[in-house]
């Protein structure tokens, strides 16, 4: 692999660069710093919530761009903006929908918070993994001011198997990916990773040559499209090892970081 033309590195954070701790490893901040010695930027794109992200990467938060929200939400250039928002009607229509799926919760995602009705005590534990920002309802479609950006929806057993088939249908209309184990999110349809990344991509002036990409899911296709190294995760779904150029080993393995490792190598001088 030729590393010499890259200028921009891009990875999703669950099952990517968040290792079995649910952390970013020290090894990867101190990269970090090596790849800032060669002007190489840095991108963290996820479904997450953008307060989430942060707390991630508090560290080097105010020197990297972010995507969250897969792509409803970006900080670059030290400005934060919502890209493409869902309209109140929006809301009312999936909300109502996704109410008849069974055993499903619903997350209304905005810039300030996250929204909830359900009061599982089972259900806030895993919720706390993504979402920082979240505050309990009585109704979702009577929440209005905020900046929606997305509906995330959790299944304990399948996103893919048990709720994707019931909102299929909403795929001509809005932006439906199944983006782990256990959730789905709908948002506008063209938002994505991807979409953010381009602008990312086109503000830098890099080109897919210059891009390097990480991901593990499916709500990661679009952005690994964008980049000639694109990496899938050994523990990624199927479809994202079909789509990548590359695999590296899994999350709890320090796959990014050993890309990053061969990549830092490759930039010392030869004697």
């Amino acid at each position: 692999m030729d590393f010499s033309n890259i200028k921009l590195i891009v990875t999703d954070m669950d099952g990517t660069l968040l290792n079995e701790k649910n952390e970013v490893s020290p090894r990867f901040f101190q990269q970090f710093e090596e790849l800032k010695k060669h002007d190489i930027h840095f991108v963290a794109a996820s479904g997450r919530q953008y307060q989430s992200i942060l707390s991630k990467l508090d560290p080097i938060k105010n020197e990297i761009s972010i995507i969250g929200e897969n792509g409803g939400i970006m900080q670059h250039a030290n400005e934060t903006k919502v890209l493409l928002k869902l309209t109140d009607s929006d809301v009312q229509h999936c909300i109502t929908l996704l109410r008849l799926v069974k055993d499903c919760f619903i997350v209304l995602c905005g810039r300030k918070s996250a929204y909830i009705e359900s009061s599982s005590t089972k259900f806030m534990t895993q919720l706390k993994t993504y979402y920082i920002e979240v505050e309990q309802v009585e109704d979702l479609t009577q929440v209005t001011d905020d900046d929606f950006v997305k509906i995330a929806v959790y299944h304990f057993e399948s996103s893919e198997a048990y709720i994707y088939p019931q909102v299929q249908n909403l795929i001509d209309s809005y932006q439906v990916v199944v983006s782990g184990q256990n959730w789905l999110d709908i948002s506008h349809i063209k938002s994505n990773k991807a979409y953010a990344l381009k602008m990312i991509q086109n503000d830098l002036g890099v080109t897919l040559n210059e891009t390097m990409v990480f991901g593990d899911y499916n709500n990661d296709i679009g952005m690994l499209k964008l980049a000639r190294l694109s990496f899938a995760m050994k523990n990624a779904h199927p479809n994202v090892l079909q789509i990548a150029n590359y695999q590296t080993k899994s999350n709890t393995e320090e796959g990014v970081e050993d890309i990053l490792e061969k990549l830092l190598k490759s930039k010392l001088p030869t004697s």
